[in-house]
């Protein structure tokens, strides 16, 4: 029964003028009718008949009245917050990260579960499928009142059929997300790549709301990017758009998990941080993290490197600037390319913060071409490593929220 009357809702909310009602409102947080008319140019008798259609199908409720300017006091307009839930996940190389979140994008329960070392098709879909099962029986929340799945997946993503592509780290191909977990639960699933779905959250919840171009950075275990065009998720001809981690900085560099050799993921990523510190230590540099360790190298994380630089460990705190000098190197290409207004990094290494990120804005300082290129503003993500699962969940917010007569196209 709830489900019928959420397809209902679905299809109420998709005309253009209830989308655009309804996008204000969300921005807004509470607004007047009077307002929305304002605002959005309709005659106060439209928006009042649409209003009403919105109330009585739950979507939005009244909440208290407004400031008087003379007159009766304004009642205001909200999201009903209980109406609508979403999940959303970000799929990495070494686990999968679940929220769940009301409609205004507020976290109401999270987990993350490991991946097994060695992960099939089969394998990383029942791990996706139990991470759902799991957080819709961890919550309070009627089950059909979850709307949709959102996900975001690293590598080569077909975002119109839902299918992991090629997903590099784990070197597993053609994997039917969307299809699946459709299947499964019934509901809404958009799959995307890890860096557009990070730059989509950016764009409706966090650092990029209002800021018609810009690009997000994911910096893990790889290196992903999501790049806003004219308020516009730009997606490339052949879904590969937003690539960065495989531009090639050195072509005699490391071999990378892609296959070619120098990437920018092989100087940056977490991963090659991890690397690069073992190496030296193994070389005879000396490091704190042989103490912190208890002199096992393997045990060695970007955490454990964070800590030790903070404590004044010489290498690591050099090995973190080297890597921000190296995204600082592909921002540069980047911004010569895109020509953004702004730059947001996320994802796990961005935990280091002006340990990495002085060194990012002081590369791009010397390198861009012109002042205003090099003072391009580059700044951390509001959600650090929730980036690409709250960006997951603003996958379908936006297929909530965009009338038909709206939407975007998948390539520019």
């Amino acid at each position: 029964m709830v489900k019928n009357l959420l397809r209902g809702s679905f299809k109420l909310m998709k005309s253009m003028n209830r989308s655009l009602i309804l996008n204000i409102i969300r921005e807004r947080g509470s607004i007047s009718r009077a307002e929305i008319a304002k605002l959005t140019k309709l005659t106060p008798p439209t928006v009042s008949s649409l209003v009403k259609e919105l109330l009585q199908a739950e979507i939005i409720i009244e909440t208290n009245l407004g400031e008087s300017s003379g007159g009766r006091k304004p009642t205001l307009l909200t999201l009903n917050s209980e109406m609508f839930h979403v999940i959303g996940m970000d799929i990495g190389s070494q686990n999968i990260k679940t929220i769940l979140t009301n409609i205004n994008g507020a976290i109401l329960k999270h987990s993350v579960v490991p991946l097994p070392a060695q992960v099939t098709n089969d394998t990383l879909l029942s791990a996706i499928t139990d991470s759902v099962r799991s957080i819709l029986e961890d919550t309070e929340i009627d089950e059909e009142k979850v709307v949709g799945i959102g996900v975001g997946m690293h590598g080569i993503v077909d975002a119109d059929q839902g299918i992991s592509v090629f997903a590099p780290n784990l070197n597993l191909h053609n994997i039917p997300i969307k299809e699946v977990l459709e299947e499964q639960f019934g509901m809404i699933v958009k799959v995307e790549n890890d860096g557009r779905a990070m730059g989509l959250g950016e764009l409706w919840f966090g650092n990029g709301a209002g800021i018609d171009s810009f690009v997000c950075i994911n910096v893990g275990r790889g290196i992903g990017a999501g790049i806003i065009m004219n308020g516009r998720l730009y997606h490339g001809s052949h879904y590969i758009s937003g690539e960065i981690g495989h531009m090639v900085i050195d072509i005699d560099g490391p071999r990378c998990t892609c296959g070619n050799y120098g990437c920018l993921q092989t100087f940056a990523s977490g991963p090659a941080i991890v690397d690069r510190t073992k190496k030296e230590i193994r070389l005879g540099q000396f490091s704190l993290l042989s103490e912190l360790t208890g002199g096992d190298l393997e045990s060695v994380t970007g955490e454990l490197i964070y800590q030790a630089a903070m404590d004044g460990d010489t290498l690591c705190r050099g090995i973190l600037q080297r890597a921000g000098r190296y995204l600082g190197v592909g921002l540069t290409n980047l911004i010569h390319t895109v020509n953004p207004r702004r730059i947001i990094i996320g994802g796990g290494v961005s935990n280091a913060g002006d340990l990495i990120m002085d060194s990012i804005v002081e590369t791009v300082s010397q390198r861009a071409l012109t002042r205003p290129a090099q003072e391009t503003e580059i700044i951390l993500s509001k959600f650090g490593e929730d980036a690409t699962a709250m960006g997951a969940v603003a996958l379908i917010l936006a297929e909530l929220f965009t009338s038909r007569n709206t939407e975007t196209a998948s390539a520019l």
